[in-house]
């Protein structure tokens, strides 16, 4: 599965740090509004230490963990979604993702130049929101003017987009986020269509020292239920190559906050992994939650999906802590699933297909 992530935020916050951060690409991060003009690119690996753990236990040659796309988005400015500093061509560029991490300034630092008068993380996420709600307001517009002919001949289908698009424009014009509002099945059908950009799912990186981030700020942040991290991307960006005993020694913890933020990341688009492992590789695949097993299987071949028998199936923790997948039959903890089988995350699967 393609899965990508844009990196978006006002001029001058940490995002093209953040980018060579989590990537190791260098990129362009001069100290000026829009020095990223075209997006950067880059995949990542998401960190998964059932892949390292299998990988040991059946002795693979390779191993394999699923990836994320992240992409390194210029800056947006106030008026953006008017075609202010490189609008259109940076919102265009967030429609391609499938997710977004809002980038927001959250450090003091005179020597970087701040396209705003003051710090207020909160400020600058409305700011963004704002954007993005005007140039939803706009795709939006525009496809209920088209339908009108297609009311007037009283066609069903054309009546029913107009009413769900109609509701959407109402919480847009009230500020409201879409992926925070509730929508039925046949709403989200056809507003996915539109690649909505309030739609997208999004965390929030607060840009700065947690402990020197005023509490009214992560907050306020807590209290309106959004998914955020705070860090110092600069300090992560700097100790990218330290160990974890290195990390451990200058009191940084022993995992990477970007490495949080990945994961948060995937499990913000609702994605589980399910695990193959054996001699020649572990890899880890991505799906949807809720994916049943011969989809899952065409994840892995095409062929897999439209030959599907069966699916043996473990837990990982369960197969590591009986040594090895011969030793789990011996007991009978190998369970066979058929085509209804839901996979869950940490499944270790072996895909039994017709020839």
């Amino acid at each position: 599965m393609g899965l990508s992530i844009g990196i978006v935020g006002l001029p001058n916050v940490g995002k093209s740090t953040l980018f060579q951060t989590i990537t190791k690409k260098q990129v362009d991060k001069a100290n000026y509004p829009f020095c990223t003009i075209d997006p950067n690119v880059g995949v990542v690996a998401v960190p998964d230490t059932r892949v390292d753990k299998l990988a040991k236990l059946t002795s693979s040659t390779k191993k394999i963990y699923a990836t994320v796309e992240f992409v390194d988005i210029a800056g947006l400015v106030k008026g953006a979604s008017e075609g202010e500093g490189l609008g259109n061509k940076l919102l265009a560029n967030i429609r391609e993702t499938d997710a977004i991490v809002y980038v927001l300034r959250a450090f003091s630092n005179e020597n970087i130049i701040n396209t705003q008068e003051s710090i207020n993380p909160i400020r600058d996420k409305e700011i963004l929101d704002v954007e993005l709600i005007f140039k939803d307001l706009e795709t939006i517009g525009k496809r209920m003017q088209g339908l009108e002919r297609d009311i007037k001949i009283n066609k069903k289908e054309a009546k029913t987009e107009h009413e769900i698009l109609k509701k959407a424009k109402e919480m847009l014009e009230s500020q409201k986020i879409l992926s925070e509002e509730n929508f039925g099945e046949e709403e989200q059908k056809i507003l996915r269509s539109f690649q909505l950009l309030t739609s997208k799912p999004r965390i929030y990186l607060l840009n700065g020292d947690k402990e020197k981030i005023g509490p009214e700020i992560l907050k306020e942040f807590e209290n309106r239920g959004l998914p955020f991290l705070a860090t110092d991307i600069l300090t992560e960006f700097e100790a990218g190559e330290l160990t974890k005993q290195e990390r451990q020694d200058l009191g940084l913890g022993d995992n990477s906050q970007i490495d949080n933020l990945i994961k948060k990341c995937y499990e913000l688009l609702g994605l589980i992994t399910f695990l193959t492992t054996g001699p020649d590789e572990t890899r880890a695949w991505t799906i949807k939650q809720g994916t049943k097993a011969p989809q899952g299987a065409g994840v892995i071949h095409t062929d897999f999906e439209k030959n599907f028998i069966k699916a043996e199936t473990i837990n990982w923790q369960t197969l590591l802590n009986c040594g090895g997948l011969s030793q789990a039959r011996a007991k009978g903890l190998v369970r066979t699933e058929g085509k209804e089988y839901v996979v869950q995350d940490g499944d270790v699967i072996e895909i039994k297909h017709a020839p």
